[in-house]
């Protein structure tokens, strides 16, 4: 990065790879997995840190968690959107649960936007919490899609009833 302000396709990559990095199983677990140092793991996930992760790290961390994260920002920053290629049948029986989740991350972003907007400015710290939150938000709804996806082929019986 140059000496200007990083671009929001930035913040969005270095989440993502944040994201990856603790599903991973945090710096130490990704840098055995990627083979890099604990280092160079830190600086990919340090929000401040201009160091972008290469490629074959993300595949690597993508692989372990079985979660494109940061193959799918991506595509979004490219105008595309991923697609499974099979949906669990384990999807149809929680679509309840999922739903419930999105409304939880829903209101926990909710909550942290009004704290963060409370006294009027938006510090980078408040920022870097409200995208962490998105984050957690749009994975629930994710899990919500892909439920939802699975219930419309099959069908779901909600309460007692019949398909």
């Amino acid at each position: 990065m140059s000496d200007k302000m990083p671009s929001a396709w930035f913040y969005r990559l270095k989440a993502a790879q944040r994201d990856l990095i603790a599903r991973a199983g945090g710096i130490e677990r990704s840098a055995e997995i990627a083979s890099l140092s604990k280092s160079q793991i830190g600086r990919f996930n340090n929000a401040g840190d201009p160091e972008l992760m290469p490629l074959s790290a993300v595949l690597m961390l993508e692989a372990e968690c079985a979660a494109p994260l940061v193959t799918q920002v991506m595509a979004e920053l490219n105008g595309r959107r991923l697609a499974d290629a099979e949906v669990g049948e384990a999807a149809n029986a929680c679509i309840m649960a999922s739903h419930a989740e999105v409304v939880v991350q829903a209101g926990e972003l909710m909550a942290k936007g009004a704290m963060a907007f409370a006294d009027g400015r938006l510090t980078p710290s408040e920022a870097a919490g409200i995208d962490r939150q998105a984050a957690s938000l749009e994975h629930a709804v994710s899990d919500l899609r892909r439920a939802a996806a699975s219930a419309r082929v099959s069908g779901l019986t909600v309460v007692g009833g019949a398909k």
